[in-house]
C-alpha cells in the first residue's frame, strides 16, 4: 500500500509498505480522507516534542471498514471515523475518564505510525460510524473536538467574556464551541487574514490584530474587566506568557497549544487575579460526539473550513507550499 513517511525534519517520502494485519479485536480500515493538522506541520518541522523519526503522520481520519472483529457492531463497508488516541484503558487517568491524558498514551502519527496510508488496523473501541455526515466532515472531528474539549476544561458560561488567542484551526474550534455554549467571543491574532477568515466564514465579529495597541482595544470590549476565560491556541512560547495578561480578576487561563520549550509568568499577576491555570490535551469519546451532533446540526461552517485539499500520491510535493502563511491553509484534505 502506499505510504507517506516523515523520515527526518524536512525529509517527506511516498513509499510502498505491505497492508496491515488485523490483530483479534482490531478493525482493518480503508483511510479515505486525513485532515493535515498543526501536528503535522510541527513534525515536518522537527518541533514536535513527543516523537521519534521515522514516522507515518495523520491522526484526523475517515474511512471504510474493510473487516471486523466477530460480534462487533461495525460491518464492512460502514463509513467510520478514528478516535486517534488510543488509552490503555486502566492507568489512573484512565479510571477516572480522563482518557485524553492517559500516562501510556499512545497518539496516532506521533506515538505510533498514523494513517497518511491506504490501509490501517486499530483496536475497535478506537472506531466510531459516522452516523450521517460526509466523509469530509468525519475527518474533521477530531480537531473540532479539541477545541469542544478545551471549552469543557474552561467550562464556559453564557454571557461570559471570552478570548481566544491564536486563530489557526484549533484556535477556530475553541473560538465555535465556545460560542456554542454562549460565550462572547473575541479572537486575538497577528495574521489579518486569519481575522477576516473568523468574521465571514465563522461570523465571530470581535476580532483584534496583535500589535501596539491590542491590549487597549481588548480592555475596551469588556469595560475595562478584560476576559473570563483565555484560551491559548498560539504554539508560541512569548505569546502563552503574555496571555495572562488578558484574563480578568477570578478568570481562567486555558493553554491548549504545547511547545518545547518552558513557560514562566510574574507570579503577582497571576496571584492577585486568584488565576485558574488549566492545560488542556486532546479529547474524550464525549467531545467527538459533541462535534458530531453539532455538525448535524448544522452548526460548523465545515464546507467554509475545508480550504485545501489534495491527494495522497502529491502530498509529499504539496506539504511545504502549504506551510508557507501566504498559502490560506485553515483546514486540508488528503484525499486517499
Amino acid at each position: 500500500m502506499k505510504t507517506v513517511v516523515c523520515q527526518s525534519p524536512g525529509d517527506l517520502r511516498l513509499t510502498e509498505r505491505p497492508l496491515p494485519q488485523a490483530q483479534p479485536g482490531e478493525v482493518l480500515l480503508r483511510v479515505r480522507r486525513i485532515g493535515l493538522c498543526g501536528t503535522d506541520m510541527h513534525i515536518f518541522r522537527g518541533t514536535q516534542p513527543f516523537l521519534q523519526y521515522p514516522r507515518v503522520m495523520g491522526h484526523e481520519l475517515s474511512g471504510e471498514v474493510v473487516s471486523a472483529p466477530a460480534g462487533s457492531e461495525l460491518a464492512p463497508g460502514d463509513q467510520v471515523y478514528v478516535m486517534p488516541y488510543l488509552s490503555c484503558g486502566d492507568c489512573v487517568a484512565c479510571r477516572q475518564g480522563k482518557t485524553n491524558c492517559c500516562t501510556r498514551i499512545q497518539v496516532l502519527g506521533v506515538h505510533r505510525d498514523g494513517g497518511m496510508a491506504e490501509y490501517l488496523a486499530l483496536p475497535e473501541r478506537f472506531v466510531f460510524k459516522t452516523e450521517g455526515i460526509s466523509l469530509d466532515e468525519a475527518a474533521m472531528l477530531e480537531f473540532l473536538a479539541i477545541g469542544a474539549h478545551a471549552v469543557r476544561r474552561g467550562k464556559v458560561q453564557p454571557g461570559q467574556n471570552v478570548l481566544v488567542v491564536g486563530a489557526g484551526p484549533i484556535g477556530i474550534a475553541v473560538a465555535l464551541f465556545a460560542r456554542i455554549k454562549g460565550g462572547k467571543v473575541t479572537v486575538l491574532d497577528a495574521r489579518e487574514d486569519r481575522l477576516a477568515f473568523c468574521r465571514t466564514a465563522l461570523g465571530i465579529e470581535r476580532t483584534v490584530t496583535v500589535g501596539e495597541q491590542d491590549k487597549t482595544h481588548l480592555s475596551a470590549l469588556t469595560g475595562g474587566e478584560f476576559y473570563d476565560v483565555v484560551f491559548d491556541a498560539t504554539g508560541n512560547v512569548k505569546a502563552m506568557e503574555r496571555g495572562l495578561e488578558f484574563v480578568a480578576h477570578g478568570g481562567t487561563y486555558v493553554l491548549v497549544s504545547i511547545v518545547l520549550d518552558r513557560i514562566s509568568f510574574a507570579d503577582p499577576e497571576f496571584h492577585k487575579r486568584e488565576t485558574s491555570l488549566l492545560g488542556s490535551r486532546n479529547a474524550t469519546a464525549d467531545d467527538f460526539r459533541e462535534v458530531l451532533t453539532a455538525m448535524k446540526a448544522g452548526l460548523i461552517p465545515t464546507g467554509l473550513m475545508n480550504t485545501h485539499r489534495t491527494t495522497l500520491s502529491e502530498f509529499v510535493t504539496v506539504l511545504p507550499s502549504w506551510m508557507d502563511p501566504a498559502a490560506g491553509v485553515i483546514k486540508a484534505i488528503v484525499e486517499v
